[in-house]
């Protein structure tokens, strides 16, 4: 599969975004799917995972409350909505597919990755 994320930019703190992630291929169905983001001079971290049919969720602590991860199967994507953004929330988000459906939330475990957009709050 081959993920195109997109949606990044530049935004205050106390904003919204929404970024999204579409997927090639007929068996999206079949991937859990994750968001992660990369912070300048940091490792690449779950933010936030879906299993396959969107009805189980999982968030790192500090985006609780504030992000919401969606997929929608029937046209192949998979969304961050980001509200209530910080200045420590700028990195490059990811996105993910990972073969199995166990909310995996470390890097290795995902299989295919998106090329990354730039989210930037400013304070």
């Amino acid at each position: 599969v081959q993920l195109q994320a997109s949606g990044g930019g530049l935004v205050q703190a106390g904003g919204s975004l929404r970024l999204s992630c579409a997927a090639s291929g007929r068996t999206f169905s079949t991937y859990g799917m994750g968001w992660f983001r990369q912070a300048p001079g940091k490792e690449r971290d779950v933010v936030a995972t879906i299993s396959r049919s969107g009805s189980i969720k999982y968030y790192v602590e500090s985006v609780k409350g504030r992000f919401t991860i969606s997929r929608d199967n029937a046209k192949n994507m998979v969304y961050l909505q980001m509200n209530s953004l910080k200045p420590e929330d700028t990195a490059v988000y990811y996105c993910a597919a990972d073969r199995t459906d166990r909310l995996h939330t470390t890097v290795k475990e995902y299989d295919y990755w998106g090329q990354g957009t730039l989210v930037t709050v400013s304070s």
